[in-house]
């Protein structure tokens, strides 16, 4: 007679506060047969994006069961599509921070022996709380392996040091100073002739130049940034509007136009075979799919990109900017939906808010990220400077 295979069940999740900001992971895991919980792990991971923290509350699931039984068969439950969709071979990884981790958790047990299974956020409130315990207290570690009640475990202190650059000015009561931010001014590019016949414009249409008010309005934006300071970098899309632009931009702050950092990562939504299209012909073409995708950021058009995958690609991106240029003033030209992503994981909002902003063409948007991982958005698709365009 042979022995029964053990089971378990692992919730898994990850929280960056910033995004990236301060993050860690959280992980409950439990007997399948009994539903005991078996181990509760919170650990904070320093400054790292979301992705990385649901990847990093994988590994750490995986580590727990093979240290318990390396022969355990483990069900997977989180919340994170990205995660699921990439282990399971349906999502390609791209980022090679991703790769590694993917890799990494991919080592630790047999394929075999792990089955992936995405789940609702609010079915992964465990998991979602340990991580935003370790962030608040430090460390979470198991008392007692095999324990069967929830909170059991050993709080460690995180690392009470500031993540303090330089020397602290003296602050207004009841605020903390934890450096100066990264302070980046969203831009969207100027009118083109889609922006004015209201077609689908994103990464694999028609790349067309800006009208000459698309001219007029990336001149004016560039303006009022040199009237609110400058900029030390500009960066922006690959595609010619948002490229154009940009150079309006830097001609009026002084800046080298061919110094312009291009980041993929900020490329506008890829529409598919909507590219082009009015919104009219697009609910012609496909009447039921549009209307799914409608407020629902997790379906993508034909041969297109959600805005779930947007918004992770345009966080990974901002990751991007925060690591290398930390502290400066950032000018990102870019496209409507990189700007509401963008605000989304500033603020915190859940990915559906973005169906009731609007964002105008060469508005500016003005975002602060603190080297603790807070955010604070200044502004939000600011027209004033547009006006005499109009």
């Amino acid at each position: 007679m042979t022995e029964a295979m053990t089971r378990f069940i692992a919730y898994a999740d990850g929280a960056s506060r910033g995004n990236p900001g301060s993050a860690a992971y959280g992980v409950v895991l439990m007997d399948a047969q009994t539903g005991a919980v078996v181990a509760q792990i919170g650990e904070p991971i320093g400054h790292a994006t979301n992705n990385v923290a649901e990847y990093r509350g994988l590994l750490a699931a995986l580590e727990r069961v093979r240290d318990l039984d390396p022969t355990a068969h483990v069900v997977v439950r989180m919340d994170s599509k990205l995660v699921v969709e990439q282990m399971t071979g349906r999502w390609a990884i791209k980022h090679p921070d991703m790769r590694d981790l993917a890799l990494r958790a991919k080592a630790v047990l047999p394929v075999s022996q792990v089955t992936y299974e995405w789940i609702e956020r609010a079915k992964n409130s465990a998991a979602d709380a340990l991580a935003n315990e370790a962030l608040d207290v430090g460390r979470i570690i198991d008392r007692v392996p095999g324990g069967d009640t929830a909170g059991d475990y050993l709080v460690v202190p995180a690392d009470p040091r500031p993540l303090l650059r330089g020397t602290q000015p003296p602050g207004l009561p009841g605020w903390s100073y934890t450096g100066e931010p990264t302070l980046v001014t969203l831009v969207r590019h100027g009118v083109t002739a889609s922006t004015v016949a209201k077609r689908f414009s994103g990464t694999n249409g028609s790349d067309l130049p800006l009208v000459d008010l698309g001219v007029e309005q990336a001149q004016a934006a560039g303006s009022q940034i040199a009237a609110r300071g400058g900029a030390d970098l500009i960066v922006a899309s690959p595609l010619l509007r948002t490229l154009q632009t940009a150079s309006h931009i830097a001609a009026a702050l002084g800046l080298d136009p061919d110094a312009t950092v291009v980041h993929d990562g900020f490329r506008e939504t890829d529409f598919g075979r909507w590219d082009g299209l009015t919104w009219q012909e697009a609910k012609d073409a496909d009447p039921v799919l549009i209307e799914e995708w409608l407020g629902r950021p997790h379906i993508a058009p034909p041969g297109g990109e959600s805005y779930e995958q947007t918004h992770e690609r345009v966080g990974e991106a901002m990751r991007d900017l925060l690591h290398e240029h930390a502290g400066r003033r950032i000018v990102v030209v870019t496209h409507v939906t990189p700007v509401k992503s963008l605000v989304l994981h500033a603020v915190g909002a859940p990915l559906e808010a973005m169906y009731r902003m609007e964002v105008r063409p060469c508005s500016l948007t003005t975002l602060a990220w603190f080297p603790d991982g807070n955010t604070s958005m200044r502004g939000f698709s600011e027209t004033a400077h547009l006006a005499h365009l109009s």
